[in-house]
């Protein structure tokens, strides 16, 4: 058995989607599909069922995916403890952040946990994307910690017994749009929408944390609306630009829209705060011991949140 059927696992397991997984593995699909037979034909069960329409996890399959993961994190883990013992990357840390918060929040917050601290700080190494490229990299043990938005309506994939998590921060999602003129506070896309004329939404893509956030949230309840997706996006600064442009409203964080707010480049869509979403900010970990730099940071970050 060799350790890229794991990898080849996890991607098929995470796409569904032979063509796309291989693509993600960077092989051709043919070799990508014989080694996800080889893996299967080594435990003796069948991981996917392959009818025409869909790729789908088995029983088997879906017993075996924690398993993959926690033997993927652990080799992960292990290489890195190894380099430690070395002293190759004793002070290392590698933080994954999803694109928006390592803006508007990752910056301060490192200045707050180091304020004080006559220790030295880590090497830190820090990895922005999306929230679904963020789970990846801490499931396959390429992280060590990830900063992400969260919602009680929106699972992620590290809500299971392998990860802990920290509530460090909170910001709010706030339906922006272009004013209607410069001289006015009304939108030129406003809130609710009508079946008839729907409002124009720049959408977060569903690779997106904060895309999974709002289409949770807002299923689970709050003032009906009709839109219509003009755009779609997973950076919440293309949407802005692209609200401030008056392509369409946005949900986006008022960390990130306050200054627009104030100089009136943009405006609420909506007078009531119904249509606000209150989001909390989180840092995720594995729960398994790690390295003496990265178990300080954490009793650093732990510090700081029962400070607030």
């Amino acid at each position: 058995m060799e350790l890229a059927w794991l990898d080849d696992f996890l991607a098929l397991a995470a796409h569904l989607n032979f063509s796309r997984a291989a693509e993600a593995r960077n092989i051709s699909q043919p070799a990508f599909s014989r080694r996800v037979r080889m893996l299967e034909d080594w435990l003796e069960a069948p991981l996917f069922s392959r009818d025409t329409h869909r790729v789908e996890l088995t029983a088997a399959g879906a017993e075996f995916l924690p398993i993959a993961q926690e033997i993927v994190r652990r080799i992960a883990f292990g290489r890195e403890r190894v380099r430690e013992a070395s002293e190759l990357a004793a002070n290392r840390l590698r933080i994954a952040c999803t694109n928006v918060l390592s803006l508007t929040y990752f910056p301060a917050w490192l200045q707050r946990l180091e304020a004080g601290d006559a220790a030295s700080p880590p090497n830190i190494s820090l990895v922005t994307d999306s929230m679904a490229d963020c789970e990846r990299l801490m499931i396959e043990g390429q992280a060590q910690f990830i900063l992400c938005h969260h919602h009680a309506a929106a699972a992620t994939a590290l809500d299971s017994a392998a990860f802990v998590s920290l509530d460090v921060g909170a910001d709010t999602l706030v339906p922006v749009s272009a004013p209607l003129t410069p001289a006015t506070a009304a939108p030129r896309h406003s809130l609710p929408g009508s079946a008839d004329a729907p409002t124009a939404h720049l959408a977060f893509s569903s690779a997106s944390g904060m895309g999974r956030i709002i289409s949770m949230s807002r299923a689970a309840g709050g003032p009906a609306a009709w839109l219509t997706p003009v755009f779609t996006a997973h950076l919440a600064m293309v949407l802005l630009i692209m609200a401030r442009e008056g392509r369409g409203m946005a949900w986006l964080p008022l960390s990130l829209v306050a200054a627009d707010l104030e100089a009136g480049r943009l405006v609420r869509c909506a007078e009531a705060s119904d249509w606000d979403i209150p989001i909390g900010i989180r840092l995720h970990r594995p729960r398994a011991r790690q390295s003496p730099a990265a178990e300080a940071f954490w009793a650093q970050a732990q510090a700081a949140a029962a400070q607030r």
